[in-house]
Formats: C-alpha cells, sequence, structure tokens
C-alpha cells in the first residue's frame, strides 16, 4: 500500500535516514519508534506528501485516502463541536451540506425543478452510499468515546481548552474512516477512558493505522508491527513494543559480539605487522596482511538505547500520618465535587488518585497540597512533613526567558554550579544542553525540569498530577525506577497504566456514588473490579 524505497532524507548537516525501506501494508497496525528528533514526525510528512525525499521515493495508490493527526490542531471556533467535527468528514461532509443547499432551492425552484431534483437524486444516491445518514450518530459516539460530554458537543469548539480541541481534531480523523490512518501521539491530553476506548476503536479499525505513543500499553494492545528510526536506520519488527524490545535487545547483543570479535581480530593482525614490520623474511606475510586489512568492511560500534538515571535525594523521615483529611468539601456553584470526603495517608503509601473527567481528581490534590482552599474540612500535613508538588500548570510557570541552569540556580542559589549541573545531568540535560533557552523545549523537557526542582528540595511527600505527561517511554522508565526506590509517600493522578502498575499501592477512586477506597495495589483495584478505569466507554 505504502513503500519506501531507499529513502535518504536530511535538513541541513542533520541526516534522518539513508537507503530507508520498508512497508506498510492494507489492514497493517504499526507503531514508529525512536528518539525525539530521529525523523518520525517526517516519515508521516513524507507520506502525506507535505515533505519530498532527498533521494529515493514514497509509492502510494493514487486514490488512496490519508487522516493525518498530530499535534498542531489549528484556530477552531465558530461552528459547534458535532458541525466542526462532521466537517473533517470528507466528500460525505461535503455532500451533506449541498443536500441542505438542494433542499432551500427547491423550496422556490423557479424553472429549475427539474435540474434540481435531478441533481438532488444523484447526490442524495452517493450520500447514502458513503453512510451519510449514520454520520451524526457516529461524530456522536466517537466524541462520547473521547470524553466529550452533550453539553460540550452542542457548543462552540472555541469555547474548549487547547487539550479538548486536541479531542475534536482527533475526533475528525477518526470519522472520516480514511484508507490509512496516521496518529501523531494521539493519546496525549487523553484520560484513561478515553485511551481505553481509542484503544479498541484502533484495534478493530479496518484500515492501516500507523501511529507514534508514549503509552507502552497502547502500542502493545494495537500495534503488530514496529518501525524503528535512530542514527540514520529504519528497521522492521513483527510484533508488538514488548516483541521489540526484546528483539532489539538480542539483535544488539549480536551485533555487539560481531564487533568485539572483529575488533579482536583488527588488533591481532596489527599486533603481527607491528612485529614483523621491519623483517624482510616476514615481509610477503605482512603485505598480505595489510592487504586483507584493507578489504575488511568495518563494523561501526552498534547504538545502544541510552538509559536515563533519575537521582533522587533521601528525603528526611516524616511522622507515620502523612496528610490527613477530614470532611473535605468542595463545590463550584451548586456542582458539588467533593463532599465530607475523609481519608488518611500513612508513610510509605503509594495513592492514586483515579476518576472520570470532572470526578475531582485534580482538585482534591490541589487542595492537598495546598494550592486550593476547601470550602469546608481540611488538608492536614502531619509532623515532619515537607512536600513536592508537580502540575502541568507548573510548566507554563517556568521562566521562558531564562536557560535550563539558570532556572536551577534560581530555585536553589546557595548550590555550587556543579552540583547543578549534575542535578540537571540526571534529568537529561548534558553538556551544552543546560545552557537551552527554557522558551524552546519540549513539553516532556520541561517536565523533566520541574521534576529536578522538585526533588532537589528532597520532599518526603510527592503529591503529583500527571507526571508522566509528555515523557517518552524510556524516561517514564527511568522516572517509575526511581520512584519505585523513592523512600518517601506518593499521592498521584496518572493515566499511565504502566505507571500505575508499578507505582500505586493504593487506590481512592472518585465517583458520582461518592469516594471508594481499594487497600491494594492497581493490579488488584483491576481484579477486583474487572475494569482499568472508572468511567470505561464502549466504542
Amino acid at each position: 500500500m505504502i513503500a519506501f524505497n531507499n529513502v535518504t532524507k536530511q535538513y541541513g548537516g542533520q541526516v534522518l535516514f539513508v537507503d530507508a525501506s520498508f512497508q506498510a501494508n492494507p489492514g497493517e497496525k504499526i507503531g514508529l519508534v525512536g528518539p525525539n528528533g530521529a525523523g518520525k514526525t517526517t516519515i508521516f510528512r513524507l507520506i502525506t506528501g507535505e515533505e519530498i525525499p532527498d533521494e529515493g521515493s514514497v509509492e502510494k495508490p493514487r486514490r488512496l485516502t490519508l487522516g493525518y493527526f498530530n499535534q498542531n490542531v489549528g484556530d477552531l471556533r465558530g461552528r459547534s463541536v458535532l458541525e466542526e467535527t462532521i466537517s473533517g468528514a470528507g466528500e460525505v461532509a461535503d455532500l451533506g451540506h449541498e443536500l441542505k443547499e438542494l433542499e432551500l432551492k427547491m423550496a422556490d425552484p423557479g424553472d429549475d425543478l427539474d435540474r434540481l431534483v435531478e441533481r438532488y437524486g444523484e447526490v442524495q444516491g452517493r450520500y447514502q452510499e458513503l453512510g451519510g445518514y449514520d454520520i451524526e450518530s457516529r461524530a456522536h459516539t466517537i466524541l462520547a468515546g473521547l470524553g466529550l460530554q452533550p453539553s460540550q458537543v452542542e457548543s462552540d469548539v472555541g469555547h474548549l481548552s487547547g487539550g479538548w480541541k486536541m479531542r475534536v481534531a482527533l475526533a475528525k480523523i477518526l470519522l472520516l474512516r480514511p484508507d490509512v490512518l496516521l496518529l501523531d501521539e494521539p493519546t496525549n491530553y487523553l484520560d484513561i477512558e478515553s485511551i481505553l476506548w481509542l484503544e479498541e476503536f484502533l484495534r478493530d479499525y479496518p484500515g492501516s493505522v500507523m501511529m507514534t505513543s508514549h503509552d507502552r500499553d497502547v502500542m502493545n494492545r494495537v500495534v503488530k508491527k514496529i518501525i524503528e528510526i535512530d542514527g540514520g536506520q529504519v528497521r522492521s519488527y513483527t510484533g508488538n513494543y514488548d516483541f521489540y524490545e526484546q528483539a532489539r535487545a538480542l539483535e544488539t547483543a549480536r551485533r555487539e559480539a560481531e564487533y568485539e570479535r572483529q575488533q579482536a581480530m583488527l588488533a591481532k593482525e596489527l599486533r603481527f605487522i607491528d612485529r614483523f614490520r621491519a623483517q624482510a623474511a616476514k615481509a610477503s606475510q605482512v603485505q598480505s596482511r595489510v592487504k586483507k586489512l584493507d578489504k575488511i568492511e568495518r563494523l561501526e560500534p552498534p547504538r545502544r538505547i541510552v538509559e536515563k538515571q533519575f537521582d533522587f535525594r533521601k528525603p528526611q523521615r516524616s511522622g507515620d500520618d502523612v496528610l490527613k483529611v477530614v470532611n473535605l468539601r468542595k463545590a463550584y456553584g451548586e456542582r458539588v465535587i467533593h463532599n465530607d470526603l475523609n481519608m488518611l495517608i500513612r508513610r510509605g503509601e503509594r495513592w492514586a488518585v483515579m476518576g472520570e473527567n470532572g470526578a475531582g481528581k485534580t482538585t482534591l490534590l490541589k487542595m492537598m497540597a495546598g494550592a486550593l482552599k476547601p470550602d469546608s474540612g481540611e488538608a492536614a500535613i502531619g509532623g515532619s512533613v515537607t512536600m513536592g508538588y508537580f502540575a502541568q500548570h507548573q510548566l507554563e510557570q517556568l521562566s521562558v526567558a531564562a536557560t535550563v541552569i539558570e532556572e536551577l540556580q534560581a530555585h536553589a542559589p546557595a548550590a555550587g554550579i556543579g552540583t547543578l549541573r549534575n542535578l540537571a545531568g540526571a534529568f537529561g540535560f548534558h553538556g551544552d544542553d543546560v545552557e537551552k533557552p527554557i522558551r524552546v523545549l519540549s513539553g516532556g523537557e520541561k517536565a523533566r525540569l520541574s521534576l529536578a526542582k522538585i526533588l532537589y528540595d528532597a520532599p518526603n511527600l510527592l503529591v503529583l498530577d500527571e507526571p508522566t505527561n509528555h515523557l517518552d517511554i524510556v524516561t517514564k522508565r527511568a522516572l517509575v525506577k526511581a520512584l519505585s526506590a523513592y523512600e518517601g509517600t506518593i499521592v498521584f493522578v496518572s493515566h499511565d497504566r504502566s505507571f500505575l502498575r508499578a507505582i500505586a499501592s493504593r487506590v481512592l477512586e472518585l465517583s458520582l456514588a461518592g469516594p471508594r477506597i481499594y487497600g491494594g495495589s492497581y493490579i488488584e483495584y483491576v481484579a477486583a473490579t474487572g475494569r482499568e478505569a472508572p468511567g470505561m466507554r464502549q466504542s
């Protein structure tokens, strides 16, 4: 269906890939992986024709329909959410508009009635053939699956926040039902219920899917083929993400063994040449070995995925009762979010707070952190407790005019430059990276910088609201490893199931029926409830 044939692409001096070849077949579900800047988005742009290869070709059928979702949704406004979603349905949307125009004209046709009726029949037939009469129903289903409420669906799309506009943009692509879905990080800004719905939708999708995602579970459950872009090379692996990691590790070990064998052989030959170069009796043997070495194709040392290592400073021990929530109440107007909520968080526990959108997860964490006052009741911090609070809005509060190192210096003015450079390095800012202006950092880099500031303070209570948003799989793994070794207490919200499985030792579920506490891990919560999230939606 789509074939990359010996494609080479570079920007200035940066070579993304050389002689890259792979094929995407009808109905295949493919995951694109590789480090930031490797060229994953460029693959999408080459497929859509927004860019062309420097060498080689990208072949696809002329009548192939593509739906491309990325993070640049544009300025959506002026239409209802439903109208905006249907507007992305391609030909069927255009036919729907034409039918309405023809109906208006037929109300006062003048001498054109016969022509209008004939055209109406043609358009109606094609509209019905493309499923136009169930398009509103399908749009409602998709929007509900992505978490939009009926009141939002009827309101102006311009009133939505950026994250909700992302969902509408994704809904437009899904409603289009193209031959190939190109999805660049579709799970960003989705809650866990919407992610689960999208997983099922993509698994059942009859067309091809090519996607990037930092969500390991999505990649494992949806894709059956991995295309890796790294260091100018493109490799294909048949299987899900877990299989890819295992296969890559085996392949890397094999290439390293080959490289080491060749290095040993070269060293042996060079020792012989150096030892006997001046001896006339060995001249022919030396010359023979020199020629042999000249003909050998030297292997490159295999590239390894660099595992990040976050170093948490050891926190001081807190009291046994870390945070006590007593008769907590919070309402916005007539809408009650929390009513007489009570819970006790004890030292060393790791609480996952779960609930559908609007259940009050972030509101609760804000009250725990002291960033929001309850209407009544209290969230009281225990003895010897020091808190670190991470929330998405903090990423926007970083000083955009400052560099990474300047931001860290402003946070910890008493620390030496060496200490701060080591801190930055522990969170992935190596060498000249510390001189990067914050305004050019990606969402993941900003998250890492914010986490570095919090963890420098070595708090013994971490309140984390979606800490893995924008982090890639490798960085998430490093964060999980660090938090698993962390000796303090954690309360967190996350839509990442691998993170939930690794960290949570208690679950607080918030719902309309009231709060419910599960005194076990997320794995035990799933086993007890039979669901991975409180408000799982059917596709």
